[in-house]
């Protein structure tokens, strides 16, 4: 399983030493061409420590480290409930997580209550960067730009849980642009990145090599769509990929993924809406395929809402068909734009 977030330990282990009992605790010297080098692949980084925050905080901020760290748990609770803090602020799943602690106990704990993590000793962190889950295929630009998209996603957040007043007339102030439009070579990578990391708002966990992805959007049989989204804040990159079969008589949807990442905004139907709009206007029915696991029922439900309902299941893939009824225009606080 690939690694999306590592979570540090910090005495003795982003730093030798205890900050706390130490005169002065001195920085691990392969600590800072690891961070940068996850930070550009796109890896997203945490903390998971008993300590002083206050004092850890102003030793990160010195040390010029405190920017890769997001959603940083620096308390006197469990690291295994700091790591679940972490993966819920993210809201990423807790399998796509790796914590490093120089103590086999912390390491045990964490493994216990979640198997899926992987727990490295910080003693082999020469060799972590060599470790085929720290290596993803592409590194996109979306992968290089992560943290700070995530960043920007925390100062969204910020303002809206100060703002008062109902949730669309906040999202109204953010000015989203989203640009649905066929997928061009250049963003195959991102699209292969996209199939491979997204699971929870992920219709049927197909995954596809950049290699078949390249093929299908050559095909004359299938369009393969790709979304972006961005606001006055900044971009969220590349989040939503829509693959179409096209038949003579019924149009199928094999793919729709979004990231999570956009959950909150509002904006996941819109490349839904747009898909029934086209196939409407072609004169053909429009049907989609659903797999279910345990993680993407919310794929299930915005489905529905959008006026599906099965018809039929051929083994784990229920069918499913809409009949127009539940068209929408896109929300009045989204700019969509449909290039080329």
């Amino acid at each position: 399983m690939a690694v999306k977030c590592v979570v540090w330990d910090l005495d003795n282990t982003i730093w030798d030493g205890i900050l706390l009992e130490d005169s002065e605790v001195r920085l691990r010297p392969a600590i800072p061409h690891i961070l940068k080098t996850l930070d550009e692949r796109g890896i997203l980084q945490s903390i998971a420590s008993r300590n002083d925050q206050a004092a850890a905080v102003a030793k990160l901020r010195e040390l010029g480290l405190d920017e890769y760290f997001l959603y940083p748990q620096i308390n006197w609770s469990s690291k295994a409930a700091s790591v679940a803090q972490i993966a819920k602020d993210l809201n990423l799943a807790l399998d796509a997580f790796a914590f490093v602690d120089d103590q086999p106990f912390e390491r045990e704990e964490v493994a216990f209550s979640h198997p899926g993590v992987l727990c490295v000793d910080s003693a082999d962190l020469e060799s972590l960067l060599d470790r085929p889950e720290f290596n993803p295929r592409f590194i996109t630009e979306d992968s290089r730009l992560r943290r700070r998209m995530y960043q920007a996603d925390i100062r969204r957040n910020s303002e809206e849980a100060e703002f008062v007043g109902p949730k669309e007339d906040f999202l109204a102030t953010l000015g989203m642009i989203f640009t649905i439009a066929p997928c061009r070579e250049e963003d195959l990578k991102r699209a292969e990145e996209l199939t491979v990391r997204t699971h929870q708002l992920n219709t049927t966990g197909y995954t596809y090599s950049y290699e078949e992805l390249d093929a299908l959007r050559r095909s004359p049989r299938h369009e393969l769509l790709i979304a972006s989204l961005e606001d006055r804040h900044g971009a969220y990159g590349k989040i939503g990929l829509s693959l179409v079969e096209k038949g003579p008589e019924i149009w199928t949807v094999k793919l729709l993924l979004m990231s999570c990442r956009v959950m909150s905004k509002g904006v996941g139907t819109i490349m839904i809406q747009q898909l029934l709009r086209r196939a409407k206007e072609a004169g053909v029915k429009l049907r989609a395929e659903f797999v279910s696991n345990d993680r993407n029922r919310q794929m299930l439900i915005t489905y529905r809402f959008a006026g599906f309902k099965q018809v039929e299941k051929v083994g784990e893939v229920a069918v499913m068909e809409n009949d127009f009824s539940a068209l929408q225009p896109p929300p009045p606080y989204v700019d969509l734009r449909l290039p080329g």
